[in-house]
């Protein structure tokens, strides 16, 4: 048996504007997490066990395009490449003539009788913009691939979350499997080097769940309709995102978290004016920052899903407090360091 477990994330700064190339903030959320958890069985074939979504079924009977096949396929597709690629080298070098630094690893039969089921598990919110498809994804390729004995790099892992994350985003920034495969803070910008961020000072953060679904896809979609009627404004405000989040950054690395209150009011504008804010969840920042939160916004693609305020450790409690009491479902308090 093979277990692991992947964070969930949140944003702090630059989300839909990450997608059209400015820099966004993230950092992992370790209060909660996906679990994937393989086993060998005595009967044949893959069998997939999602108690949270009510699947129990063998891979070949799902549809190619759902996210559980697809990266499961795509890992057994990574590691059948790489056995061909091992087999070729095993016929073009002789054992005598082997490089002694090659890689050789043992590896299960894919073809046997007894077959393997893979369960998955998480306490992650699904449609709230704390990356439970990324870290669902994430959990599975770690522990599917070291089950068979080919464990893959993070590189390899990010590269095929990423890939899945395009079935349930449409059109991804990435910043959601990169941070929950690096498991670190970062600043992140589309197709260019991974940053991580260097957390001078440790600060709170609070997360306030709407309790509301809020699929990413459909609001990423809404603000590219938004940008192809309308360029000029979006790219202003996508712009105006990324200073704000390069601004953030600096108070981060500075050691001058307290800065960070303002810049996200600022952000939570911003968003406003793209759409993709939700009463629900003005009335949740609002609420935070009546009670001494120095800043507040959406976090995710919005329209629902999480909220985060910044907050003192010591003013924390108060915070939370009044998040449930406006109706907030769950709230989630974590140390960004």
């Amino acid at each position: 048996m093979t277990k692991t477990t992947a964070p969930g994330k949140i944003i702090l700064f630059g989300e839909h504007a990450v997608v059209y190339g400015q820099p966004a903030l993230a950092v992992p959320v370790n209060q909660v997490y996906a679990e994937a958890e393989v086993l060998d069985i005595p009967r044949a074939g893959i069998w997939i066990n999602a108690p949270d979504i009510r699947l129990h079924e063998e891979l070949s009977r799902l549809a190619p395009e759902n996210p559980l096949a697809s990266v499961i396929s795509a890992v057994y597709a990574e590691i059948e490449t790489r056995k061909v690629s091992s087999e070729t080298f095993d016929k073009k070098y002789p054992a005598e003539q082997k490089p002694s630094a090659t890689y050789r690893n043992e590896e299960k039969p894919f073809g046997s009788k007894t077959g393997i089921e893979i369960r998955i598990t998480s306490t992650i919110p699904v449609a709230s913009g704390l990356g439970s498809g990324a870290a669902v994804s994430v959990a599975i390729i770690r522990a599917l691939s070291a089950h068979l004995a080919h464990p893959l790099d993070d590189k390899k892992v990010n590269e095929i979350a990423y890939e899945v994350e395009k079935i349930h985003h449409g059109t991804p920034s990435g910043i959601d499997n990169t941070v929950v495969t690096f498991g670190k803070p970062i600043f992140f910008i589309k197709e260019q080097p991974i940053e991580v961020l260097n957390v001078v000072e440790p600060f709170t953060i609070i997360i306030g769940d709407t309790g509301i679904p809020a699929p990413t896809k459909e609001s990423v979609n809404d603000v590219r309709k938004l940008w192809e009627q309308n360029s000029s404004k979006m790219n202003t405000l996508f712009a105006t995102a990324g200073s704000i989040a390069k601004t953030a950054r600096q108070a981060i690395e500075g050691g001058y978290p307290e800065r960070l209150g303002p810049l996200m009011n600022e952000n939570q504008r911003i968003l406003t004016e793209m759409g993709v804010s939700s009463p629900e969840l003005d009335r949740l920042t609002e609420a935070s920052l009546n009670v001494g939160a120095s800043g507040a916004k959406l976090s995710g693609g919005g329209r629902g899903g999480n909220m985060i305020a910044l907050s003192t450790k010591e003013n924390a409690p108060t915070v939370v407090e009044a998040l449930l009491e406006v109706g907030a479902k769950k709230v989630i308090v974590t140390e960004v360091q």
